[in-house]
């Protein structure tokens, strides 16, 4: 599998363009429920083209698809065949005549039409027909799921309790998908990094999806299909929440996967003999639209910023404490506000684990207040300045690493080795009066060897 595009893969359709094609084509005859859960992510557009080409068998023109749409959608509709094509979802081919067309993906289109019409063979994961005398209720799914994901939130800010922990696969997944700097070897907490801050400031949703496809990237080095457990991920997101379903028609590395799956919050299982889990909702909605989500309660405002650098934080969520912690000098916490003040130790602090200056403002902003929306502007101008100058002030040295050449004979030795760093853009600095010069790491190998030439020549 190659590697995850982390920057733009937010959603299903995201990570499934970054796959190569022999992948998509095992996913799309893996099951039916991933053509459908697929399907469910396109945009109204291309599910439209989708349905309209369902149960044609032949290619269609592609002006014939571009008449189904107004002048004013145009680009619109190159955007759609675009995600189509790359998605696989149909390919370019002749017709008749030469017509430059397109046809549906035979394996998608089959499929799909299984999926939408309740037919085809019956998916792995079965509901449990006796009664669990354990049973759980929906509000304390909910509740688990939330609380074994802040976990992973907490250990990621350094806050986690003493009676907290989270595994290896969690860690190894935040640690490969560059969202902290962590040594298992050391007792120190782990630093959090400039994409584990934006992390963290996504809705909870985007966030489950974000480290999912971390976590996907490290399956195969775990023994575990790739394909298989995509399928498993898309079946589980068409499950009822609060109703049982039976471990014992799954395979043992789906029962692995599934133990990984209830480390994350995603599955609940008392036991593993139970014989039964509980999907949670952060895996059942993993294949609604991201715009549709509603917003997380700890994404409401509760940060006031004062022009005094002073900061007040009105919540009872110990995450959120811990995530103004991270550039603010705490100074009080009471039972439901922690004060704090924004210095030059701890926004240097800040912007020396990786986070900037731009992501400090853009959190303050998120997190505003009700009241401060009142003001023209959302945060106090010096203080957004002030924050900048502090990383501008940190910036002024900028450190390359190099070797240093000194201690030549002569002033021409100097300056012959000098021009052929130069022209071969390897030199960092030098000085002509004291016959000294640095180059790049990269470049000394090639600057030495030019100098040996020329001393044997000599």
């Amino acid at each position: 599998m190659p590697a995850l595009v982390k920057k733009s893969v937010n959603s299903l359709s995201d990570y499934v363009k970054s796959l190569d094609a022999n992948t998509i084509e095992k996913l799309y005859a893996k099951s039916s429920s991933c053509c459908l859960a697929i399907f469910g992510q396109l945009t109204p557009l291309a599910k439209h083209y989708v349905i309209r080409l369902l149960w044609v068998e032949q290619g269609i023109p592609k002006a014939v698809i571009s008449s189904w749409v107004t002048q004013n959608a145009i680009a619109e509709n190159t955007e759609t065949a675009e995600l189509l094509t790359r998605l696989r979802i149909w390919s370019e081919c002749p017709i008749h005549g030469s017509l430059p067309g397109f046809k549906l993906n035979s394996i998608f289109q089959n499929n799909l039409r299984i999926a939408l019409l309740g037919g085809g063979e019956s998916w792995a994961i079965k509901p449990c027909e006796d009664k669990d005398k354990h049973g759980r209720d929906i509000k304390f799914l909910d509740s688990y799921a939330m609380e074994r994901w802040e976990c992973i939130l907490h250990f990621m800010v350094g806050s986690l309790q003493d009676n907290e922990s989270v595994s290896k696969d969690t860690v190894d997944t935040l640690v490969s998908g560059n969202l902290i700097n962590y040594d298992s070897s050391t007792t120190e907490a782990p630093t959090i990094t400039a994409d584990g801050f934006k992390f963290l400031l996504m809705d909870t949703k985007s966030q489950v999806w974000y480290f999912l496809l971390q976590y996907l990237g490290t399956v195969e080095k775990k023994k575990l299909d790739l394909v298989e457990c995509l399928t498993f991920l898309f079946q589980l997101s068409f499950l009822t929440l609060g109703k049982g379903y039976s471990t014992t028609t799954l395979s043992d590395s789906m029962l692995t996967f599934l133990q990984h799956l209830r480390e994350f919050g995603l599955i609940y299982q008392r036991k593993r003999k139970d014989g039964r889990f509980y999907p949670t909702k952060l895996v059942i909605n993993l294949t609604c639209n991201l715009n549709k989500v509603e917003i997380d309660k700890r994404g409401e405002g509760f940060i006031v910023v004062e022009t005094n650098y002073r900061i007040y934080a009105y919540t009872n969520s110990s995450l959120q404490m811990a995530l103004v912690a991270l550039f603010t000098e705490m100074q009080y916490r009471l039972q439901n506000v922690g004060i704090g003040i924004l210095t030059r130790d701890s926004v240097r602090q800040a912007l020396k684990n990786g986070i900037t200056a731009d992501q400090i403002i853009n959190f303050l902003k998120v997190h505003a207040h009700p009241q401060m929306r009142k003001n023209p502007h959302i945060l106090p101008p010096t203080v957004i300045d002030q924050i900048k100058l502090w990383e501008i002030e940190r910036d002024r040295f900028l450190f390359r690493e190099g070797v240093l050449y000194n201690q030549f004979l002569s002033q021409g030795d100097f300056d012959l080795l000098r021009t052929y760093a130069n022209d071969a853009g390897h030199l960092i600095w030098d000085n002509p009066s004291r016959r000294v010069m640095v180059v790049s790491v990269a470049g000394h190998e090639d600057v030495r060897r030019f100098w040996r030439r020329h001393r044997r020549e000599q």
